[in-house]
């Protein structure tokens, strides 16, 4: 396929959003030519989008029904979590290590828009405040690779997050995100790898992985 243009780009940007905000629920249908109107732009150039879509895991196309919002499964569920751990532990230690005064002040600016998003009850913002914390230590470190992989990852949790959150969810994530920016202020690595750990398992143990009515694990 050839290479996106700034166009389509800028609409599986807008697309992502959607669904990191909760706007576009699992199992939605995205109709290319409803698309293409809202865009104003041609349907060829929504197909592209939807296709970079699929590729990322956000939608599933089905022969002869066209393109939905993905419906991610137990299973892969558990599997973003791990990879995740994975992945943040590693970003934690080298960000510790090579973090300066303006990096960990970036961050704390970050937790004092999540702080702000919570109390006014902004739940699209708050959740996507609360993923991009973790892209922007990646950014911070200009780790573009790793800043992109976890984008991918946070934007199929975002989906896991609307299809099995329970109702006492993460509304203490930007505290414990406060904590991990102060042990990373303090150069205390061990404080920062365990609170990192200790905050993505308590995001994953906030959901209830069962499959929901009608979703096949």
């Amino acid at each position: 396929m050839p290479r996106m243009d700034s166009t389509t780009h800028a609409i599986v940007e807008a697309l992502t959003r959607s669904i990191v905000e909760h706007r576009l629920q699992p199992g939605s249908k995205l109709v290319e030519q409803k698309l293409a109107d809202q865009f104003g732009v041609s349907r060829t150039l929504v197909r592209q989008a939807l296709f970079k879509l699929s590729q990322n895991r956000l939608i599933h196309m089905e022969p002869a029904r066209g393109a939905f919002v993905a419906a991610p499964s137990v299973d892969e569920a558990r599997q973003v979590f791990a990879v995740r751990r994975m992945l943040e532990a590693g970003m934690a230690s080298a960000f510790i290590h090579s973090a300066t005064a303006d990096d960990i002040q970036a961050l704390k600016d970050h937790v004092a828009q999540e702080a702000a998003a919570v109390q006014r009850g902004d739940v699209p913002g708050r959740t996507a405040l609360l993923g991009d914390f973790h892209v922007c230590m990646a950014q911070r470190m200009g780790n573009a690779v790793l800043a992109h992989l976890l984008t991918d990852l946070i934007s199929r949790c975002a989906l896991i997050t609307l299809m099995y959150q329970s109702r006492s969810s993460a509304e203490h994530s930007h505290e414990e995100h406060a904590a991990i920016v102060a042990a990373l202020e303090a150069r205390d690595e061990a404080l920062a790898l365990r609170l990192m750990e200790s905050h993505l398992r308590n995001v994953e143990e906030a959901l209830t992985l069962s499959p929901p009515a009608g979703v096949t694990a």
